[in-house]
């Protein structure tokens, strides 16, 4: 008996006790496309080398596989058995192909090389698992789509797949395929003309063409010495090429390192002074069906919110921070959660963990993730009157007053250092389900030092809010939150904005303070109340002493304006409140214009206060 037909009957008894023993077993890839595509086989022709023959089989393969992802939604195969009649199958197509047998064994020998396993590459086995995984990557997408002939279009595929492998092995070190799933990913899923393309093939599997339908084939025109010179430039290219590659690969696997390590680097300097959880980005995309539009809660100057549900059905607030990657946002996202993390207090929101992710294609990403309040923020009680079902009655105003100076009181006393918010407004204190308030929104915050009694710091904050030495100056003190208090007092007691137009002859914004001092001053305090509060059944003498209390904080004077825990005492009624000094007239008013504005040279407040 020959050889071959030995050989023959080996295979053939092999398919056919694999396909009888289990239905599962059949392969599910069709390789007719090894005989029609025009792949080199000069590579595994004698006097090439095993190795190249071995590389050419491999990207050859992988047609196949990136047809079986895109029909079946699986990366690789179901099972050993099914593994070795996929290879047996892709073997009897090369049989016709000289020389290609006694190397295949060598290169394809291991059935179970092509058989799912959740280690290869970060849990990935399935499309809805990569989706999960690695989420949208429109970089991929728009780079290894459409006709890739071209170098540079081919050269941006090679790099988006190079950092989503990156990404991918930042997740799971231990991953060993996550390329060759990049590259299946891209060439059966992205690219709309397919693996079978020649030029999908040739970029992204790698499969080497026969030099006659190579895309940049064009060689009918040519003469001889043409040829030689283009293969001199050709060869040429080659090597500088794969040199190229090759500092690309390691650039990015530095690069890669490099996103790994500033994780490792902010998780260090977070975690030892917390107790919060820290989690994966897998964790919070799981909790807010990847950020969803649904799941969207607001946006602010630092970020975006989105509630979200956690595995063991607590329901979360998640802040997206800004995107950025520069260091100045690293250091506003560890102060924060280092800041809050020191904090534990019934009217300040504790923070339950935080989250930071880098790769090269999102670059650097932070999250921090709160309990979720239900009533949302006091904003939306007190001026989004059209959409809520009822105006917050007396108690719940004073409750919620209260609550806010108590918080407040023991960032600045109860800490040592003390800590000072700087930015106190209505929509960064929220309520829960018993409109309970709890100040929020750390991102901002700074530790004085000890002894220290001021700190000259950039401005920061909401205009309106900010109190006018600090806005001015730059000088930061516990009085600076004070501030900001009164005003939200007063803005609680009234339902008006801290700035609004005042209609008539001059129309001129005005400060909720100046107005409502005006009110009080000729003997009409009660025109301060919301509306909702003057029926009569509410405490006149007390709603006066509060709104009283809100314009000594909101004093322009600091010296005038009582500390938090002063303030605290006032509003309880355990100290009197003192005779309130008159304040200097608004800055819009004519006998203060002439003097300011000669004085300031027209500048009314710095540029970089943030709004």
């Amino acid at each position: 008996m020959s050889f071959n037909l030995f050989f023959s009957l080996i295979v053939f008894f092999i398919f056919f006790s694999c396909t009888h023993a289990s239905n599962s077993s059949s392969c599910p890839i069709d390789f007719s496309y090894v005989n029609t595509f025009p792949w080199d086989t000069s590579d595994c022709t004698s006097g090439n080398t095993t190795e190249n023959c071995c590389s050419t089989l491999r990207s050859l393969i992988g047609i196949g596989l990136s047809h079986h992802l895109h029909d079946n939604k699986s990366f690789y195969l179901p099972n050993s058995q099914t593994s070795a009649s996929c290879l047996s199958d892709f073997q009897t197509h090369l049989d016709s192909i000289p020389d290609v047998r006694q190397t295949f064994s060598t290169c394809l020998s291991e059935a179970g090389e092509f058989v799912a396993n959740p280690s290869h590459c970060a849990g990935i086995m399935t499309v809805s698992d990569w989706v999960r995984t690695v989420g949208p990557t429109p970089v991929l997408a728009s780079s290894c789509n459409g006709e890739l002939d071209a170098f540079l279009k081919c050269r941006s595929c090679l790099d988006a797949g190079m950092a989503v492998n990156s990404r991918l092995v930042s997740l799971s070190q231990n991953s060993t395929k996550c390329f060759e799933f990049t590259a299946l990913y891209a060439a059966g899923i992205i690219n709309n003309f397919g693996p079978d393309d020649v030029r999908t093939a040739d970029c992204i599997l790698g499969v080497s063409l026969a030099k006659s339908n190579h895309p940049k084939s064009n060689s009918r025109s040519k003469k001889n010495t043409i040829f030689a010179i283009s293969g001199a430039l050709i060869g040429t290219l080659v090597v500088l090429g794969v040199i190229l590659i090759h500092r690309r690969y390691n650039h990015k696997k530095k690069e890669a390192q490099l996103h790994v390590d500033y994780v490792s680097n902010v998780k260090a300097r977070v975690l030892p002074n917390t107790g919060a959880k820290w989690f994966q980005i897998a964790e919070l995309e799981a909790a807010t069906n990847r950020f969803s539009q649904q799941n969207f809660i607001g946006r602010g100057g630092f970020g975006v919110v989105y509630k979200g549900t956690l595995s063991d059905g607590t329901v979360v607030a998640v802040k997206k921070m800004m995107s950025s990657d520069d260091t100045e946002a690293d250091e506003d996202f560890v102060n924060e959660a280092e800041i809050i993390s020191k904090i534990r207090h019934r009217n300040l929101l504790p923070l339950r963990g935080f989250c930071a992710t880098s790769d090269p294609i999102n670059g650097t990403e932070r999250y921090l993730v709160y309990d979720f309040m239900p009533n949302g923020s006091l904003h939306d009680h007190i001026f989004n009157q059209q959409t809520s079902s009822k105006r917050l009655s007396w108690p719940q105003r004073k409750s919620i007053i209260l609550d806010v100076a108590n918080g407040l009181s023991y960032l600045h006393n109860g800490i040592k250092p003390a800590i000072f918010h700087r930015d106190i407004k209505a929509t960064n204190i929220l309520l829960d389900l018993n409109m309970k308030a709890l100040v929020a929104d750390f991102g901002l915050a700074k530790q004085s030092r000890d002894g220290q009694s001021h700190m000259t710091t950039r401005i920061a904050g909401t205009y309106g809010y900010v109190a006018p030495e600090y806005a001015l100056y730059g000088q930061l003190t516990e009085k600076s939150d004070v501030y900001s208090f009164g005003i939200i007092v007063l803005e609680i007691m009234s339902g008006r904005r801290v700035l609004e137009e005042v209609k008539g002859m001059n129309p001129a914004m005005v400060l909720i303070a100046d107005w409502a001092w005006e009110l009080m001053k000729s003997g009409r305090i009660e025109e301060v109340f919301d509306s909702s509060m003057r029926d009569g059944t509410s405490p006149m003498s007390v709603m006066s002493r509060f709104v009283r209390v809100g314009l000594l904080c909101a004093h322009v004077m600091v010296a005038i304006r009582p500390t938090i825990s002063e303030a605290v005492k006032m509003l309880e009624g355990d100290i009197d409140i003192p005779h309130l000094i008159d304040r200097p007239p608004p800055l819009g008013h004519e006998s203060s214009r002439s003097s300011f504005w000669s004085s300031n040279n027209g500048s009314m407040f710095s540029s970089s206060l943030n709004t």
